[in-house]
């Protein structure tokens, strides 16, 4: 069984900084893309960043020059630096990752169950 378990969320004043992390485990084959998803109350999941297994870095208009993600391959991990945080930043974070399980079986995407992030003004 495949797990993403994301963690470092937290209670935070406007203006100031987090660091989200995502650990995936158990039979992991290979990853792909992995990114980072968000949800406020009452709206829609929202793409925040997503990063390739080349590196190469997609990040929403609302959250660049502020946030920066990466990826720890050797450890099967991703991280979100979040940076000059806005209220508007308030959301539950989710870690995606499209993998295979084993060699043998197609890509398919994992979700995290989330960790909240909650940003005062």
């Amino acid at each position: 069984q495949v797990q993403l378990v994301e963690s470092g969320g937290g209670f935070v004043q406007a203006g100031g900084s987090l660091k989200l992390s995502c650990t995936a485990s158990g039979s992991i084959f290979s990853i792909n893309t992995m990114g980072w998803y968000r949800q406020a109350p009452g709206k829609q999941r929202e793409l925040v960043a997503t990063i390739t297994s080349r590196g190469l870095t997609i990040y929403a208009d609302s959250v660049k020059e502020r946030f920066t993600i990466s990826r720890d391959d050797a450890n099967n991990r991703m991280y979100l630096q979040m940076n000059s945080l806005k209220p508007g930043d308030t959301a539950n974070y989710y870690c995606n990752a499209q993998l295979k399980p084993t060699a043998w079986r197609p890509w398919t995407d994992y979700w995290g169950s989330g960790t909240q992030v909650t940003v005062s003004s």
